[in-house]
C-alpha cells in the first residue's frame, strides 16, 4: 500500500515526510524533487513567503546511492528558513513569559480574530484554542509543499511506465484563457506536447497561450486585485496521460478512480470544486451526446496497443469507477485565499465582540502554484492505484507484471 503522512508547520523549524510504499530499485534523486518545490513557489500573485524560502528536499531515509532500496520508506524533510525570526514564538520548549523581550513576540504573533475561509474559527471551538495560532499554524497551505514533494516521487514512478501528469490554468476570476474549450494535450506527437508543456512552464501564469499575448492581461488584473486589497481564484485542469485501462475497481464505493481522486483532490486547502471528464454538463446533455462510444482502433501499431478507440473523451479516462484506457482529466475551482489586505467582518474569541479578520502575510493568487499541489495528488493517487493493480517489491518485478497486463489487454 501507498501512503504518506507529513507533519512540521508554517513557521516551525521543518516540514517532515514520511513516504511508504514506494518499490526497491527505482532511481530518484533530490533534483526530481526540487524541480517541482520550484514550480510550487513560482506563479504571478505569489506574498512574500515565496521570497524568504528555497525549498530543497533533503532525503532522510530509503534513498541510497540514487535509489530506492529494499522496501524501506522515503524520509524527506523541508527547512523552513523563516524558523529563525519564530524561535520563541514556535519553540518546542517552555519559554520564559516573564522576559519582556519574549513576551512581546509572544504577543505580537497571538491571534484571537479569525478569518472567514480560514481554519480559524472551526480548529479554535474544536482544538481548545486560546490562541489562534495553534491552528494557523498546522492548517496553512505551506503544508502542501510536503505533498509537493510527495507527488514529486510519485511521478518519478509513473514516467518508467509512461504515465505523466500535468495541469495548466484556465481562468483566473473573470478572465478566461482563449484555450479554456481546448483539449489542446490530445492528438499530440510527443515534440508538439513537449513545446506546449515549455510555453506553459515560460508562463508566470501556467497558461497554454500560443499567440504570447495573455500574460499581461492577466498580470495587469491580478495587480488590479491586489491594489483594492483583495484576493482572486481562478479553475485549472489536471490531467494524467497514459494510463493503462483498469486501475481502480467499481467492485466497491471505495475502490472506485474517480472517487480517489476526487477525495484527494478536495483535501488541498484552496480547492472548493472537482470535475472529471465534462463534468456538471452532463447535467444539460442527452446520453448520445454524453457517452464516449468506442470504435476499432484502424492505427494499432504494435502488440501493446489496444484493439479499440474513442473519438471523444466526456467521461475523463473514467468509466464505473475504473481507467478506460483515455486520459484523465479533471478541472478544479480554486478559491480566493481568505486573508485579504481589506479584511472582512468577523470576530474576536478573546474579546467575544464583532471584528475585522486577522492578516498574515499572504498571496493574491495562487491558482497557477495551486496546479502544482493538484499534480502531486493526482499523482500519487494514480501510483496508489497503479501498485495495487501490478504490485511487487522491485521495479523489475512491477515492470514484467505490467508488461503482461498490457499483452493480455491487447489480446482482447
Amino acid at each position: 500500500m501507498l501512503r504518506f503522512l507529513t507533519s512540521g508547520e508554517s513557521h516551525g523549524p521543518e516540514l517532515n515526510i514520511i513516504l511508504e510504499g514506494i518499490p526497491a530499485n527505482m532511481n530518484l534523486l533530490a533534483e526530481d524533487v526540487d524541480l517541482d518545490l520550484k514550480r510550487r513557489q513560482a506563479g504571478y500573485g505569489r506574498g512574500g513567503r515565496m521570497k524568504i524560502e528555497t525549498d530543497k528536499v533533503i532525503f532522510t531515509g530509503g534513498v541510497r546511492h540514487g535509489r530506492t532500496f529494499g522496501g524501506a520508506p522515503i524520509g524527506m524533510k523541508l527547512i523552513n528558513k523563516d524558523h529563525e525570526k519564530w524561535l520563541n514564538v514556535m519553540s518546542s520548549k517552555p519559554v520564559d513569559t516573564s522576559d519582556p523581550e519574549i513576551q512581546k513576540q509572544l504577543q505580537d504573533k497571538f491571534i484571537s480574530r479569525v478569518r472567514p475561509g480560514h481554519a480559524d474559527f472551526a480548529g479554535a471551538l474544536k482544538y481548545q484554542a486560546e490562541d489562534v495560532r495553534d491552528i494557523l499554524e498546522r492548517s496553512s497551505a505551506r503544508e502542501t509543499t510536503s505533498r509537493v514533494a510527495v507527488g514529486a516521487v510519485c511521478k518519478r514512478f509513473l514516467q518508467e511506465f509512461g504515465i505523466e501528469i500535468y495541469s495548466h490554468v484556465l481562468r483566473i476570476g473573470e478572465l478566461e484563457s482563449s484555450t479554456n474549450n481546448q483539449n489542446w494535450w490530445s492528438d499530440l506527437d510527443q515534440d508538439e506536447y513537449s513545446r506546449r508543456k515549455q510555453l506553459i512552464e515560460n508562463s508566470e501564469l501556467r497558461i497554454y497561450d500560443p499567440s504570447g499575448l495573455e500574460d499581461q492581461k492577466f498580470k495587469d488584473y491580478i495587480d488590479s486585485i491586489r491594489k483594492k486589497g483583495d484576493t482572486v481564484g481562478g479553475l485549472l485542469e489536471v490531467f494524467a496521460l497514459g494510463v493503462p485501462v483498469g486501475l481502480g475497481s467499481h467492485v466497491q464505493w471505495d475502490r472506485r478512480l474517480d472517487g480517489l481522486i476526487a477525495q484527494a483532490l478536495m483535501s488541498i486547502h484552496t480547492v472548493k470544486s472537482v470535475e472529471v471528464g465534462i463534468g456538471d454538463q452532463v447535467s444539460e446533455l442527452l446520453g448520445s451526446q454524453v457517452h464516449d462510444q468506442i470504435f476499432l482502433n484502424q492505427d494499432s501499431a504494435d502488440n501493446s496497443d489496444l484493439r479499440y478507440t474513442r473519438k471523444t473523451n466526456n467521461s475523463g479516462g473514467i468509466e464505473g469507477g475504473m481507467s478506460n484506457g483515455m486520459p484523465i482529466t479533471c478541472r478544479v475551482g480554486v478559491k480566493p485565499i481568505p486573508t485579504l489586505v481589506s479584511k472582512l467582518a468577523s470576530v474576536d474569541l478573546s474579546t467575544k465582540t464583532e471584528s475585522e479578520s486577522h492578516f498574515e502575510r499572504s498571496d493574491v493568487c495562487v491558482v497557477p502554484a495551486a496546479g502544482v499541489v493538484l499534480e502531486a495528488m493526482l499523482a500519487f493517487v494514480i501510483a496508489k492505484v497503479f501498485l495495487e493493480k501490478f504490485g511487487g517489491d522491485s521495479m523489475q518485478e512491477i515492470s514484467r507484471n505490467y508488461n503482461a497486463y498490457l499483452e493480455q489487454c491487447s489480446g482482447r
